[in-house]
């Protein structure tokens, strides 16, 4: 598989490192039960189809990407770097 670097161009997919699912939100620091942590640690769907996920590029420009793909055929639909949300920034 090919990913297409915004930074970098068109790379092999062993330049980069796979984080997992883009969207899960993590729970609110100790507020959180251990059950709503134990949840978004280790609980995840792994879906046919149309998925978001971030991937590290660290043989490349160390950015981190959103990578919106099909998981059957791999077909890349969508790659954005990472933003950051801002301190005081709401989620």
């Amino acid at each position: 598989m090919r990913i297409p670097c915004p930074h970098c161009g068109a790379r092999d997919a062993q330049e980069f490192s796979y984080l997992g699912a883009a969207d899960p939100q993590r729970p609110d620091g100790l507020d959180a039960t251990e059950a709503a942590m134990l949840d978004y640690v280790y609980q995840r769907d792994n879906p046919a189809g149309r998925h978001r996920e971030l991937w590290y590029h660290g043989a490349g420009c160390h950015a981190w990407l959103t990578v919106t793909r099909d998981t059957r055929t791999h077909a890349i639909e969508s790659i954005e770097p990472v933003r950051r949300r801002g301190a005081g920034a709401a989620a």
